[in-house]
């Protein structure tokens, strides 16, 4: 049926169960895959506050943060790939829109699923369904299971 999934995640509690729920159809159906977790872009607006409360080099500070909150939570998504007995692929986008950094990771690796939580960290900024979410539903060509 799927031969190759990715499975989004931001390191959430829903994003998590999400993850659980992907790895489990990964396993019974023998699909390879690949977990992704995207960094936004810094805010300009945060990094002039930063230098402005004396900061030294604010945007490398962000970018040294979120590529350390990224690995913590890739390596927290292999350890359930390991309990779920699935081998997995991680990939981290950095500075990029979550949405478009999970549509074209699902592009390169030709993926035929992809699996993410229905809202993450972020606030709730649709009714139904996280933005995010709902801009992967939008753009992808590959289907998508949305994880409540």
């Amino acid at each position: 049926m799927y031969k190759h999934i990715l499975i989004a995640t931001d390191g959430s509690e829903l994003a998590d169960r999400a993850l659980d729920h992907g790895l489990a159809l990964a396993k019974k159906v023998n699909a390879a895959v690949t977990v992704v977790t995207v960094t936004e872009q810094w805010s300009p607006f945060d990094m002039a506050a930063k230098a402005r409360e004396g900061v030294a080099e604010p945007t490398r500070q962000y970018e040294k943060v979120a590529a350390k909150s990224a690995d913590a939570i890739l390596t927290s998504a292999e350890q359930h790939a390991r309990e779920a007995g699935v081998d997995c692929d991680r990939v981290h986008i950095p500075d990029q829109n979550p949405a478009d950094g999970i549509v074209a990771v699902a592009e390169s690796k030709h993926c035929d699923l992809i699996v993410m939580a229905s809202h993450g960290r972020r606030a709730v900024q649709r009714l139904l369904l996280g933005s995010h979410v709902s801009e992967v539903l939008a753009r992808s060509a590959v289907p998508a299971l949305v994880v409540r």
